[in-house]
């Protein structure tokens, strides 16, 4: 048997850092929402029990590594299934991006198998599976928007933007997540106004949510890595209405109302970096 589900990134409106805590993670609140940029995974059943994974992108890993590979061994061992599966994934979102990329393929795997394999799990009950795997798993089981408290595992579910078009750019570095919060002040934070972000989007007011999109991760990763904050500066500067770093970066994206201004913000990006994309929002 064989079954393709799809795996959509997503993008910080607001985030937030609270402080650490004793188990080593920070206590986080974040405002997120899927984007039309997605991976496909392909899932299909194995007699042997083995996981395999295969990916074109040099970049994803095919062992243990993989959050994919994860969610399906966490699978096997939590109900005891003997089979396997091969796992396909057709890459199309930027690999360690501050997108969920690997998070959201985590997902896509947790809900196929669960259709593969039978397993009559609630999304909720996946969503908790996925908080083993990772922070922004169980936001990506329902994906939509939401609002991740936590180290991102408990979900508050939001109405979702009004559409809009989304432009991202990567440049053609790594960030080290774990490096960003090392060198993060998290006493001298300008905190985000997550609840008024919330607000805006409970009144569906674009401009409120322009007015509020926040990350305090930026005033990390923008100074470790100039070339962000460059990107910033010219999405910027082409005309996009809002722009903020996604996660802990190194993708910058920027919110536009009106397509006549799109093609000119894609066009100048691609000048000088190569993964350029234009998308819309997601919505439920």
């Amino acid at each position: 048997m064989r079954l393709s589900v799809k795996a959509p990134a997503k993008i910080n409106l607001s985030l937030d850092v609270l402080h650490k805590r004793p188990d080593g993670y920070h206590e986080v609140e974040m405002v997120m929402t899927t984007i039309d940029l997605a991976d496909r995974i392909e899932l299909v059943d194995l007699p042997e029990d083995k996981i395999t994974i295969l990916s074109h992108n040099r970049f994803v890993p095919d062992d243990g590594r993989n959050l994919a590979y994860q969610a399906a061994q966490l699978l096997k061992k939590r109900f005891n299934i003997k089979k396997g599966v091969a796992i396909t994934i057709d890459k199309v979102i930027p690999v360690a991006a501050g997108l969920a990329g690997g998070s959201s393929d985590a997902a896509a795997t947790l809900k196929g198998l669960n259709e593969l394999w039978g397993l009559g799990l609630s999304m909720d009950e996946l969503a908790d599976l996925g908080a083993e795997i990772g922070s922004d798993v169980s936001f990506c089981v329902y994906g939509g928007t939401a609002l991740a408290s936590g180290r991102g595992e408990k979900i508050r579910h939001l109405p979702s933007p009004p559409n809009c078009w989304v432009i991202l750019a990567k440049p053609t570095i790594g960030v080290s997540t774990a490096d960003v919060y090392k060198n993060l002040d998290v006493k001298n934070l300008k905190h985000p106004d997550t609840e008024a972000m919330i607000k805006a989007l409970e009144n569906e007011s674009y401009h409120g949510i322009c007015d509020h999109l926040s990350n305090v991760l930026e005033s990390v990763t923008l100074n470790m890595y100039p070339e962000v904050a460059h990107i910033k500066e010219q999405m910027e500067r082409f005309g996009a209405d809002s722009v903020l770093m996604s996660g802990s970066g190194p993708t910058v994206y920027g919110l536009v109302q009106y397509e006549s201004r799109v093609h000119r913000i894609y066009n100048g990006l691609r000048g000088f970096c190569d993964q350029v994309f234009a998308v819309r929002m997601l919505g439920e």
